[in-house]
């Protein structure tokens, strides 16, 4: 085989090398068939090949691909500026456009901190965010993600962002139940505003429903609220993480929606695009907005391919495309059918010890006794032996972290287009309990397979 320089995941890895894809499935040089099941990187919300977004980019494309932002505007650009603004609830009403979660995440960061310097409050630079999450792998994104794996290469460089656990329900380091627990978890921040001062702490970061580090972790009801409250009783912002969420994957255009509180700066990415372009945004209030723009005017970020006319153009045509399909009206029911059938493997599978998540970001995690929770050793790879084996069967699932101290514990994501039929969902389901199937064998035969 000829040799690659393209960089992989791993340098040495031997990839199927897709040719097209269509719908929720995409399609190799070999002609083998995948059933999407995680839209790849939680990404492509309206599957592949859909008509409408390819005669969108074709038509930008014959105008303008690219002008630079400290130079020109764009109808594109301005359009899709206003359209987030009228889907955004309260006054979420300004757009910084970037090229990815990690740029999104970044952005909403460096906002935060400018909002207190542009008000003469130059202390507030510190940024807190939960441990068992993750913001991006730019230096920034990464200080603010409590993901052990992905950050223990560059702690050296990092800030200490990550303070209080998670709302992880299934594993409460408190042992309770929600509401009964009285959100304990989010409790957690008010000491740690008291000891670090919040003076200096200018936004709390949170992912309304966790995604790669915790596999759909979802909170009660109550929790966020209480979070909101927090930071607004302490003066400091809150910023929803909605890269993964928003966009309808979770069954509203944002994820945070659902527990009724209008977060201060709004990070989005992934299914703005749907992987047609690379674009993402830093969404904030008018509250932020005001004192830079009576004082400096200008936010302090900025990417050469920020706001480009190509990528606004293409995330345009997809949220048009989500609205004339009404396309997340249909999300909830389709959760409802998906979690019903994976509640099923549940009974048949007992490695499956938790089923979680919203909409259609739903969340399974392993362990090797369910009675206990015990999480399988580190060094069994599960999560890798089930993606690799759902692959082989012709289904695609996202991997992703669990366990509360974000390192010994195994999940899988599973985030389908948005356009899944129901017998596309059952597909699904039956690819699944294959793979399921196969790995029970594994878990069999394999005696160096157990838990911690």
């Amino acid at each position: 085989m000829e040799q690659s320089f393209l960089i992989k995941p791993l340098l040495d890895e031997s990839l199927p090398v897709i040719e097209y894809g269509k719908g929720v499935y995409l399609f190799d040089m070999e002609g083998k068939k995948y059933l999407d099941a995680c839209s790849g990187a939680v990404t492509a919300n309206i599957g592949h090949g859909v008509p409408a977004i390819i005669e969108a980019m074709h038509e930008q494309a014959k105008k303008v691909s690219f002008v630079y932002r400290s130079q020109f505007t764009s109808d594109a650009g301005e359009k899709l500026a206003k359209k987030i603004a009228e889907l955004t609830p309260g006054d979420l009403n300004w757009c910084f456009f970037v090229n990815s979660g990690s740029e999104a995440t970044e952005t909403a960061m460096k906002m935060a901190i400018q909002y207190w310097q542009e008000k003469g409050i130059h202390t507030k630079t510190k940024i807190l965010s939960r441990w068992v999450s993750y913001h991006g792998i730019t230096l920034g994104a990464l200080s603010m993600s409590g993901h052990p794996g992905r950050r223990e290469r560059f702690i050296s460089h990092l800030e200490d962002c990550p303070v209080i656990h998670p709302p992880y329900c299934y594993r409460c380091p408190y042992h309770l139940e929600a509401p009964s627990c009285q959100f304990l978890c989010a409790q957690e921040l008010e000491p740690v505003i008291s000891r670090r001062g919040s003076d200096n702490i200018a936004a709390f970061i949170a992912e309304p429903v966790i995604g790669a580090a915790g596999g759909a972790i979802t909170p009660p009801k109550g929790y966020f609220e209480l979070i909101k409250k927090i930071c607004d009783e302490h003066d400091i912002l809150f910023i929803a993480d909605e890269v993964m969420t928003g966009f309808g994957r979770t069954g509203t255009m944002l994820a945070i929606e659902q527990w009724g509180v209008i977060p201060d700066i709004v990070a989005l990415g992934k299914g703005m695009g749907a992987g047609y372009a690379p674009i993402a945004a830093a969404v904030a209030s008018e509250k932020v907005i005001q004192p830079i723009l009576n004082g400096s005017k200008v936010v302090m970020s900025g990417h050469t391919l920020s706001a480009n006319p190509q990528s606004c153009a293409v995330s345009l045509a997809v949220i048009e495309y989500l609205e004339n399909n009404k396309i997340i009206e249909n999300v909830e029911s389709k959760s409802l059918f998906l979690k019903k059938n994976l509640e099923k493997l549940k009974t048949k599978y007992p490695f499956i010890g938790d089923i979680r998540g919203k909409g259609l970001l739903l969340g399974v995690e392993f362990v090797s006794d369910p009675d206990k929770k015990t999480p399988f050793s580190r060094k069994a790879a599960i999560t890798q032996k089930v993606v690799k084996l759902a692959k082989e069967n012709g289904l695609l699932l996202y991997p992703a972290g669990a366990g509360l101290d974000g390192v010994n514990g195994d999940s899988i994501i599973i985030s389908p287009p948005l356009t899944i039929t129901k017998q596309e969902m059952k597909e699904l389901i039956s690819l699944l309990d294959t793979a399921f199937d196969e790995f029970s064998m594994l878990l069999k035969n394999d005696k160096t397979v157990g838990g911690l």
